[in-house]
């Protein structure tokens, strides 16, 4: 709750939100964070919850030319969920929709850290590994969560669900658990794995990752083998139910989740009983791995075969060119390269996290963790017998099955946010969690110690005073060095100012017919959906090739074409009105070659890319520059009609003949 309401109290500091208007409140809302608000407040319109459903299912009024499924394509289950909530509790005669909007999705940013707390404490056996963590978590913001910037993020939804999935599996895994303690974990954990599910498009894919890591724990703890494949069940549970309510998505059917389950479950059947240690038993285990690993494959081309979807052929392209399997003028790929979030994390990224202790204690515990799972696989390897309930006297930290599966996974997690940098957001937190857990488990001091073979003091009683004495050390000195800081913030009164798009939206909604289409940047085509209501012709969005076109196309605006080629374009759309912004033609990029104009002066050969390509000028200028001089052809085609500062606004004309 503490958490919460300091989010809470942060976003009013940083946005005065109360002191604003409806449409400057919404004007916070940026990029595709304003398409998921605008349904919201679609729904709240609608005469009744099945009408505003059928709307959102059958959507005409967005995008020009195009009917689609808002509710499948954008996952908008959780502003079905908050617009019934509103409506219900009879919020409306209490609260504005947009606090009740954004209380939710604090709300749910207390359960995530909340999760996080229970998670370490499970763990370590104490609950200073949970305030610690959740400090580490408050202290890193920056890298933990993205809910600053942008509120109704899908994954704002949804890792809280995920993480209440994660603190249930880790109790679920723990060997000491009894019956109604593993039945509640269960139980918990079907929920949020199928709510995490229906609340982001790309969920499957992380569960995909958690189960690698629970694979390759079941194949070095035989005896959570059991449970394991419980976790499986639900897996293909949740796949099966999403499939159905999100409106038969083939999406879930093609995922590499259903295949690799499928093929556990296959190779489960397959196996032989076969005495542990022997030499046929770890042949046996090679062959085991690599049958899942075939099969996992060969079902995933099936399915992909004889089940109709859309391939999402642009992820593989990016992560061809990512990696540098393949070269590309393409200006959507491009353009994905030069986003910050799509990148590999800066340095800045790593000294913050040193900056605040977190990192390198998080290396620590993970190593120690580490080089104990594989001493105690190897034993396992060997066929050596070892207790099934581990004493703190053991030091054999690397022996407990959650323990396990969390070192895999975050080496996982961990890989991943290396090479993209928006992927920090699923493993920052884990660092926190994990490496909270660490500094406060008496296990993990005591197998150090096993291994430094220390006999000057006793090594159970220095293990208990370290896993007290170093996470308050640390907690006093975050407290010295942070707490100022983050009193400071909330003490700071900042202000949003963009009058600039304030006066266009002004004008859009007194000045434009209603049936206007709006044609400009997707993210200002977000904005004016959000805040006007009106139709546009593309949308900030990234998972549809369709989009992804129009996108590309509308941008052409920023490029050296002809007045003739964009009349061409902006009508085959059904455009009434383009918007160009200051801000992209005369943009100055701090990344060379990454500006929307150089990369679509690329795209269309206007520049030399590599060795040996060949240099073509345009003989037009810059369509954003040469229509802002009014002179021929330019005026036949396009009429100003608004401008300020930042956006000149042109009426598309309807021309009869083209002129050469």
């Amino acid at each position: 709750m503490m958490y919460a309401l300091y989010l809470s109290a942060y976003h009013e500091r940083k946005f005065w939100f109360s002191n604003r208007q409806e449409l400057e409140r919404e004007i916070t809302f940026q990029g595709d964070s304003a398409i998921y608000y605008s349904y919201y407040k679609d729904m709240l319109k609608a005469p009744s919850f099945e009408r505003g459903v059928y709307e959102l299912t059958h959507n005409n009024k967005t995008v020009s030319l195009k009917t689609i499924n808002a509710v499948q394509q954008m996952s908008l289950y959780p502003e079905l969920i908050a617009s019934v909530l509103y409506q219900a509790t009879g919020s409306n005669e209490i609260i504005e929709p947009v606090y009740f909007y954004i209380g939710i999705v604090f709300g749910l940013q207390g359960i995530y850290v909340t999760a996080l707390f229970v998670t370490s404490w499970l763990m370590s056996g104490t609950w200073l590994a949970g305030m610690l963590t959740v400090a580490w978590f408050i202290i890193n913001r920056v890298d933990t969560t993205r809910i600053e910037y942008s509120i109704p993020l899908r994954e704002n939804w949804a890792l809280p669900y995920f993480a209440c999935q994660i603190a249930a599996l880790t109790g679920y895994l723990k060997s000491n658990l009894n019956t109604y303690g593993e039945r509640f974990c269960y139980l918990l954990m079907s929920a949020s794995t199928y709510t995490f599910m229906m609340m982001w498009e790309y969920s499957h894919y992380l569960l995909f990752l958690q189960a690698i890591s629970l694979f390759l724990l079941d194949s070095f703890s035989l005896e959570q083998s059991e449970k394991v494949h419980e976790v499986y069940k639900i897996y293909i549970f949740s796949l099966f139910l999403g499939y159905l309510l999100q409106f038969e998505n083939s999406a879930l059917l093609v995922s590499p989740l259903l295949s690799l389950v499928v093929a556990l479950m296959l190779a489960k059947c397959l196996q032989l009983n076969v005495k542990k240690g022997t030499f046929i038993a770890k042949i046996m285990k090679v062959i085991n791995f690599y049958l899942v690993c075939t099969l996992t494959v060969t079902l995933n081309i099936i399915m992909k075969m004889f089940v109709p979807h859309k391939e999402n052929g642009h992820m593989l392209k990016f992560l061809e060119v990512k990696f540098g399997l393949n070269m590309t003028k393409n200006f959507t790929m491009n353009w994905l390269l030069c986003q910050e979030s799509l990148q590999a994390p800066s340095q800045d990224f790593f000294l913050r996290l040193t900056q605040s202790s977190l990192l390198p204690f998080y290396v620590l515990v993970l190593i120690i963790c580490f080089l104990s799972m594989m001493q105690v696989i190897f034993r396992r390897i060997n066929g050596k017998s070892l207790k099934e309930t581990i004493t703190l006297e053991d030091g054999r930290i690397g022996g407990r099955p959650e323990i396990i599966y969390h070192v895999i996974h975050t080496i996982l997690l961990g890989s991943l946010a290396m090479v993209i940098e928006g992927l920090k957001y699923l493993w920052t937190p884990y660092v926190c969690m994990l490496a909270a857990f660490g500094v406060c488990s008496p296990e993990l001091w005591m197998t150090l110690f096993k291994w430094l073979r220390l006999r000057t003091v006793h090594p159970v009683l220095l293990a208990l005073i370290l896993s007290m004495a170093v996470p308050t050390i640390i907690g006093l000195s975050l407290w010295k060095e942070f707490f100022p800081r983050l009193m400071t913030e909330l003490m700071e009164l900042q202000e949003f100012y963009d009058p600039d798009t304030v006066e266009l939206m002004t004008w859009i909604k007194r000045q434009a017919p209603v049936a206007a289409v709006f044609a400009g940047s997707p993210q200002l085509m977000g904005a004016i959906k959000l805040c006007t209501g009106w139709m546009v012709t593309s949308l900030p969005l990234y998972n549809d090739d369709d989009l992804l076109k129009r996108n590309e196309n509308i941008y052409q605006i920023y490029s050296k074409r002809s007045a003739e080629d964009i009349y061409k374009i902006l009508t085959s759309y059904k455009a009434n009105y383009l918007i160009i912004e200051d801000a992209i033609c005369n943009e100055v990029g701090t990344m060379r070659g990454c500006r929307v104009k150089d990369l679509l002066d690329i795209a269309n050969g206007h520049v030399v890319c590599e060795e040996g390509d060949k240099l073509t000028y345009s003989k037009y200028g810059r369509f954003c520059h040469e229509v802002k001089i009014n002179y021929s052809p330019y005026v036949n085609y396009f009429t100003r009609v608004y401008w300020n500062r930042s956006y000149f606004v042109y009426k598309i004309n309807t021309v009869i003949s083209f002129q050469s």
